[in-house]
């Protein structure tokens, strides 16, 4: 499992990039992906100079970042615990989205009939149920949480101006989110450009 979960780790960490400091991001500086509220909460005063900044976010090095991911986004919250098959979306996301990894795959269970809370934390329920319905459809789950994920996406930006810039692209088209999204989703259930583009008409 170490080698498959650092290569998805890796993977995160490219697809995050560099240091970023996007003033529409509620995540604030990000280098690799990690936050300076991670940071805090590891206290990794990286430049040793007594406190935890934005400092400490630059001098941070990838394979620190994907030490961070493996420890304490995939392992800690128990996502090892959950189908192979969600490992690498709902870590991704975990990354992306804190506990609310969690709570999509929680209502998407929900939606499928099985009894679990939406409380963001993988516990007995969550796991027992997503085990099951890997199961009964281990094809389809994967499919149904990425597309699930997707939609959640598209409701921040409903509600948040400022983050319709991560799910349209300055061209118009599919922006880093739902892009993001779509490489854990078969390439059936992408959204046509036509599709998208109704989606996102509603924001003028």
């Amino acid at each position: 499992m170490s080698t498959e979960v650092h290569r998805i780790a890796e993977q995160i960490v490219a697809r995050e990039g560099g240091y970023v400091n996007d003033p529409d991001d509620p995540g604030g500086a990000t280098n690799f992906g990690v936050t300076l509220a991670t940071m805090r909460r590891l206290g990794l005063d990286l430049d040793h100079d007594g406190d935890v900044n934005v400092a400490d976010i630059r001098a941070l090095k990838r394979d620190q970042a994907v030490g961070i991911f493996v420890d304490h986004y995939f392992h800690r919250p128990g996502i090892d615990r959950l189908p192979e098959t969600l490992w690498a979306s709902v870590f991704d996301m975990h990354v992306n989205a804190g506990s609310n990894a969690v709570k999509i795959l929680q209502r998407l269970l929900c939606q499928m009939g099985w009894d679990v809370s939406v409380d963001g934390i993988i516990g007995p329920q969550t796991i027992r149920a997503s085990l099951a319905a890997d199961q009964d459809a281990p094809d389809l789950l994967a499919d149904a949480y990425g597309i699930a994920r997707r939609n959640y996406y598209f409701q921040i930006a409903d509600k948040r101006a400022a983050s319709r810039k991560y799910v349209c692209a300055r061209n118009g088209g599919k922006g880093g989110w739902i892009r993001r999204a779509e490489e854990f989703i078969s390439p059936r259930y992408h959204l046509t450009e036509s599709d998208f583009q109704r989606r996102v008409a509603q924001w003028g």
